[in-house]
């Protein structure tokens, strides 16, 4: 009895926060995820009244969730595509896009691979199944062992439609859940390849990449994605159902605050720039 007694005090003081405070839900992208955890964690302590929850499962999940008014936030590592705008609109919703900060998406290679840098053209090959030994592209003799993400990831989008040019993925490509699971898998496989946010890459390295034969490889670091000098960067987003209002507008300007902005550097994350990010701040 005294169990139960403790319990019920325990959800009678859980309902009165919900009801004197706010629940902000934020889902989606899981390039995204870590930044978005650490980010509710440093709010909710500086807003005691303020709980709120993040969860992954891709950028296609949380878009999906916000046009069914299942999140209060959708992160996103890509835009929302025409179709999804399409159905925004036919569900009224009026989707409020803001920037929050920015990212390379590094390939990963197994630290013992002698190959140092690739070109968009045989990175195309590879995914699409064109180049499928190490031996062409520099390397050892063995089969190149592709990692990528699932088709619900905004990083699989992007990645198809900036480098693939919106070809098929191979049929051999070993797609994971998360890029946690790809730098996993890549980190064990000396003949493994992965792709995925530059915030991710741990017992991995990554390959310096250029657009042509004629370009200069960059690695993927903070500086070069933050100068556009890395061929494969993007803007990571948060979609609103509508204008953000009250606690929602108060929690993406603190995102997109100098404070904000440094919890995303302190993550491994690259910021905006002050001027973007006063620009992407809802009035």
């Amino acid at each position: 009895m005294k169990k139960i007694l403790i319990l019920c005090a325990a959800l009678a003081v859980l309902g009165a926060v919900a009801i004197a405070g706010s629940t902000i839900t934020i889902k989606g992208s899981d390039t995204l995820v870590r930044l978005g955890q650490r980010w509710a964690e440093v709010y909710m302590q500086h807003n005691k009244d303020v709980v709120i929850q993040v969860s992954g499962g891709g950028s296609g999940t949380g878009i999906a969730a916000l046009l069914n008014g299942a999140t209060d936030v959708c992160e996103a590592s890509r835009d929302m595509k025409e179709k999804e705008y399409k159905l925004a609109a036919e569900k009224g919703i009026e989707p409020y896009r803001v920037s929050v900060a920015l990212d390379g998406i590094a390939v990963y290679l197994h630290e013992t691979n002698p190959v140092k840098e690739l070109t968009f053209a045989q990175l195309k090959g590879i995914y699409t199944g064109a180049i499928t030994n190490w031996t062409e592209l520099g390397g050892p003799d063995a089969r190149i062992i592709v990692y990528g993400r699932e088709n619900n990831s905004g990083t699989y989008a992007f990645f198809k439609e900036h480098v693939l040019d919106e070809e098929d993925y191979t049929e051999y490509t070993q797609t994971l859940p998360g890029t946690a699971a790809v730098v996993n898998a890549v980190s064990k496989d000396p003949n493994g390849i992965g792709y995925g946010g530059i915030a991710w890459a741990t017992g991995v390295k990554d390959a310096a990449i250029k657009k042509t034969d004629d370009d200069e490889a960059v690695l993927p670091t903070m500086e070069s994605v933050s100068n556009g000098t890395y061929p494969i960067s993007r803007d990571l987003y948060w979609f609103f159902s509508g204008n953000p209002e009250g606690e929602l507008k108060k929690l993406v300007n603190w995102a997109l605050s100098e404070e904000g902005q440094k919890v995303a550097q302190e993550m491994d994350y690259v910021p905006l720039s002050k001027e973007k990010a006063a620009e992407n701040m809802v009035d």
